[in-house]
């Protein structure tokens, strides 16, 4: 009999690419974690992970029953959902991860409408990056992840999670008030190959969707600052120290007296923003109406 919770093991060490890792993310011990894939081992009859200097790796076998875990798993989430709603759960905690444009724009406007709607249901927020809120459902830190398309994300057929689409918004150029092109209605990317650059640290989806952009305009952009707060960007922008592009709704409520903001022509570049949860707890009494509750929200979002 394969043990579920020796599944969710192997599924993290799958993820994680290291038992140390997978330990951490699990809040195990690595030789926790190195025991029960070795019990799963045997459980199995099989070798499932390859050990290396550079990490784990699945065997074929590996690859097998990991396709198998991630239906089980699914299975299970159903089963608690199922269980809950024969329980009348109408009262509890959804720990939500997301970032703080998605936390201001779509998240707090769900909690408003969830103190009306399910006054039972208690969200607790958690700040996380764009790219870090997947991992987390992923992992059972929290429930609900309000994450942003990135390179390197799960698919939209991933077997480990469903996907609720919720909003996208193109990204705007925010140019010096003295900039050359800041008289202009509109500017293309390819007019600020020269400028020097304001944007996010690498691993920052919004740094790959203005690097991707750039190179489908033919460069590469030379980024002279960092930051990962919108705030700091077009404060620096302000200052005369580059261009950047920004979300268009990470603009709303700033200070932009040092800056002008302007469309990008053609095909802006855009952010894509979804709900996550993992695949079979959509249908938990719980979570089901935060997920309603983010998409309303999504809904009422005013045109870009």
């Amino acid at each position: 009999m394969i043990d579920a919770r020796r599944l969710r093991i192997l599924r993290a060490v799958a993820d994680h690419r290291t038992v140390t890792a997978a330990a951490a993310a699990l809040y195990l011990t690595p030789s926790a974690v190195s025991q029960q894939l070795a019990a799963l081992e045997q459980e199995t009859g099989h070798r499932l992970v390859d050990r290396s200097a550079r990490g784990v790796r699945l065997t074929a076998a590996g690859e097998i029953l990991l396709t198998h875990t991630n239906a089980v798993l699914a299975q299970l989430e159903r089963a608690e959902a199922e269980l809950a709603a024969y329980s009348a759960g109408d009262a509890g905690t959804v720990t939500v991860a997301a970032f703080a444009t998605g936390i201001g724009l779509v998240l707090a406007p769900a909690i408003a409408e969830l103190t009306l709607t399910a006054p039972g249901i208690r969200v607790r927020v958690q700040d996380a990056e764009g790219d870090a809120s997947v991992p987390m459902v992923l992992d059972r830190q929290v429930d609900v992840a309000v994450a942003v398309e990135y390179r390197g994300a799960p698919d939209e057929d991933d077997r480990r999670l469903t996907r609720v689409p919720l909003y996208s918004e193109p990204f705007d150029a925010v140019l010096p008030v003295g900039h050359r092109l800041a008289e202009q209605g509109q500017v293309t990317i390819a007019d600020l190959e020269k400028d020097p650059w304001i944007g996010q640290y690498p691993g920052n989806p919004c740094h790959d969707v203005v690097v991707l952009a750039c190179e489908f305009a033919g460069f590469q952009p030379r980024f002279e600052h960092s930051s990962d707060d919108f705030r700091a960007v077009v404060a620096l922008a302000g200052a005369g120290a580059g261009v950047a592009l920004v979300p268009r709704w990470a603009l709303r409520g700033m200070d932009l007296a040092g800056v002008v903001v302007r469309p990008v022509e053609g095909s802006a570049p855009t952010r894509r923003v979804f709900a996550a949860v993992r695949h079979g707890a959509e249908g938990h009494p719980l979570i089901r109406p935060v997920l309603d509750a983010l998409r309303g929200a999504a809904v009422r979002l005013p045109a870009g």
